[in-house]
């Protein structure tokens, strides 16, 4: 069964770190990260571009996972509820069976202190935008994920695969 590991959090929340001890406690799982098809498409993970190229880029990349029958993490902020769901419709189209809603819910306070720290910063702004979007529409199951984890950060990760356990790999 083809599962997609939907990454959900404001920038700087952890989300990117999650990700990369996922993937380092099971390497057969295919990382696909919004950041990183912009460095692809427009030599820069900064570039936001046209969303349209970057789309494209996602579909292709959900079909080729699932073709190759592989787990597969999603890395965006997917902060907006619509932007959420038309990710989890899109990778229905391509053929994952399970979703599972990885939601990093670490304080705005730390991650604007986290953005601060960064050599790509978002502006503050959008930072405190993205967070009333999650709080005023937080993810759920009407979204049409299969299960839903969250991460306070205040008690780190730990075994990532143990806590997203079932299988998942």
């Amino acid at each position: 069964m083809t599962k997609l590991f939907l990454l959900i959090g404001l920038p700087g929340s952890g989300k990117s770190t999650l990700a990369k001890q996922l993937m380092a406690q099971c390497p057969q799982m295919q990382l696909i990260s919004t950041d990183a098809i912009r460095g692809q498409l427009f030599s820069s993970e900064a570039t936001q571009g046209p969303w349209l190229l970057i789309w494209r880029e996602v579909k292709r990349e959900f079909q080729q996972a699932v073709a190759a029958d592989k787990t597969t993490i999603f890395d965006a902020t997917n902060a907006q509820r619509r932007q959420r769901r038309e990710v989890i419709a899109l990778a229905r189209e391509a053929g994952f069976r399970q979703i599972i809603g990885l939601w990093v819910k670490t304080p705005v306070w730390l991650c604007l202190a986290r953005n601060q720290k960064r050599e790509r910063q978002v502006p503050p702004k959008i930072i405190w935008r993205m967070y009333r979007q999650l709080r005023d529409a937080p993810p759920s199951f009407e979204e049409g994920i299969d299960d839903l984890i969250c991460f306070p950060d205040k008690r780190g990760y730990g075994n990532c695969t143990r806590v997203v356990s079932g299988n998942h790999t």
